[in-house]
């Protein structure tokens, strides 16, 4: 979500005229877009806050921004701590980047505006604000901002508001004008896509999120979507099925379990048992043949006990997942959890905690990925390695991650090819290009399984 905001701040400054740069030495604006999910994230913008302090008092001339989710948060205090910030926004109104950054030009001391609720008609929802993509051929899609779950750890609720849905019709319009313009992978961001829908209708019939996969699915030239983040207790039959039916909908999903044990779950009003997660989990492999699962997992919840961990393990060992974001449990101010320090995990408890769990993902990733040597994939170019100029990156339609000699070949990002996987490694994969891929579009591939 934070990476398509900038997308769309960044193309409203292009607007006005400016261009990007690649160091803040050379800029006449830096806009520190921000996240709040983890602590760390603030300590990183207090110390590139302190970095700027010596180029704005070399060139006072120099404006700077912070925007996003800590800005929401913290507001007065970014200028407390920082008072060489010009322009201080949230995440409600980041379509004034632009008009904020001007108006501060003859504003007296740093302009501070923060909107405290997202309404439906806000102007940062539209479509037409312009964006500056990072690629050409890939493109976040927002159909909803917000969240009306009551996580615990989370301070999302606090800083993007309630759920607010777009209009499906305008996430629709959205992506035909990206596939005119060349782009042919989507992916449909909220902070809970499987409620999608549910604040529109006024009573009426209003749109599912099985509704929006089915109506981007019949969008011409539209050859992969994909989605974040579902909520496990909101994954409904119908989503499953609409993944099944449509060709354009990839084979993965991200599916949050966050803690393997009962008793915590319920500590983070996580709203379903590990067995529920289960059940949802078999129903999607069931329906979904060659199906991807990755997960976000949280070590340490106050309160955790070796006996909730262990719980955690098992269900991890019985999910067998693709892959894993694994997190230390980091307090937000003013979530419930944040007031549970009497019950705060030793951190080296944590750290060995967070080794097990680590290996045991690796274990599974590497079995996933080693299934796949000898398959040939289509894998969709992002362009060069960051590791290796004489080789390729890209991804399949699982999201997994393929690394291929292409010295022989011009072969540029946002072209679909075949690779041949020759490697496997927990977090990639290495093959050899076969061929390049028509560009039309069609049906996926199902992969045989024969019983031993």
């Amino acid at each position: 979500m934070n990476e398509a905001d900038s997308e769309r701040i960044a193309g409203l400054l292009t607007a006005e005229g400016l261009e990007a740069v690649d160091d803040p030495e050379s800029a006449d604006v830096v806009v520190l877009n921000t996240c709040c999910i983890r602590e760390n994230a603030d300590n990183k913008l207090y110390g590139h806050l302190g970095n700027l302090k010596t180029l704005k008092e070399e060139r006072p001339g120099l404006q700077i921004a912070v925007a996003g989710c800590l800005a929401q948060k913290d507001r007065e205090e970014i200028i407390e701590r920082a008072g060489h910030v010009d322009v201080v926004f949230g995440t409600h109104n980041l379509h004034r980047a632009a008009e904020l950054l001007h108006e501060a030009t003859t504003a007296d001391g740093p302009l501070v505006e923060i909107v405290d609720e997202h309404r439906p008609d806000a102007a940062s929802m539209d479509a037409r604000l312009p964006s500056e993509r990072v690629s050409g051929h890939s493109a976040w899609i927002t159909i909803q901002i917000g969240c009306d779950n009551s996580c615990t750890f989370c301070i999302v609720p606090i800083v993007r508001g309630p759920e607010v849905s777009r209009r499906m019709g305008d996430v629709v319009r959205e992506a035909e004008e990206l596939a005119a313009a060349g782009v042919s992978e989507v992916t449909l961001l909220g902070q809970n896509v499987n409620s999608y829908g549910r604040d529109l209708g006024a009573g009426q019939w209003s749109p599912r999120f099985a509704d929006l996969l089915r109506a981007i699915d019949a969008v011409d030239g539209i050859r992969r979507i994909r989605y974040t983040s579902p909520h496990p207790k909101d994954l409904r039959d119908d989503t499953i099925a609409a993944m099944a039916e449509c060709d354009a909908v990839c084979e993965q999903l991200h599916l949050p379990l966050q803690s393997g044990s009962d008793r915590t779950l319920t500590r983070m009003h996580r709203g379903y048992t590990a067995a529920r997660y289960l059940r949802r989990l078999d129903a999607a492999r069931a329906a979904i043949p060659d199906l991807a699962v990755t997960t976000d997992l949280i070590v340490g919840f106050p309160g955790e006990t070796e006996a909730d961990f262990a719980r955690t393990l098992e269900i991890v060992d019985e999910a067998a997942f693709d892959a894993a974001y694994t997190f230390v449990f980091s307090p937000r101010p003013g979530t419930p959890a944040a007031d549970m320090s009497a019950d705060t995990v030793p951190a080296e408890v944590v750290a060995e905690r967070m080794q097990r769990l680590t290996d045991l993902v690796a274990r599974h990733a590497l079995a996933h990925n080693e299934t796949r040597v000898g398959r040939i994939e289509e894998v969709l170019v992002e362009g060069e390695s960051k590791t290796n100029a004489a080789r390729q990156s890209g991804r399949t339609r699982q999201g997994k991650l393929v690394h291929f000699d292409a010295a022989a070949a011009d072969v540029p990002a946002g072209t679909f090819v075949d690779v041949r996987i020759v490697r496997a490694a927990p977090h990639w994969l290495a093959g050899e290009l076969v061929a390049t891929v028509d560009g039309s579009r069609h049906p996926r591939r199902r992969i045989p399984v024969t019983a031993a």
